[in-house]
């Protein structure tokens, strides 16, 4: 399993290649906008999750360093 912000950076992107489709019909259009806003607030807690973990680790005293930087932040 990956899940990483690289990973949500991805889904972030196609969502609004989704969004961005020139011949989509009104339906399909409404379904991809319901979906965006789905992703978007998932996407909001995800982030404050990351931003949470390198907070308590930058707290505790630990120089954050790329390669010690916790799995969901890579």
């Amino acid at each position: 399993m990956k899940n990483t912000l690289s990973d949500l950076n991805n889904h972030l992107f196609a969502q609004i290649e989704r969004l961005g489709e020139e011949n989509i019909d009104a339906e399909k259009l409404n379904t991809e906008i319901d979906r965006a806003k789905a992703i978007t607030g998932v996407s909001k807690e995800i982030i404050s999750n990351a931003r949470l973990l390198l907070d308590a680790k930058t707290r505790i005293g630990d120089t954050v360093i790329p390669t010690d930087l916790p799995r969901q932040l890579t």
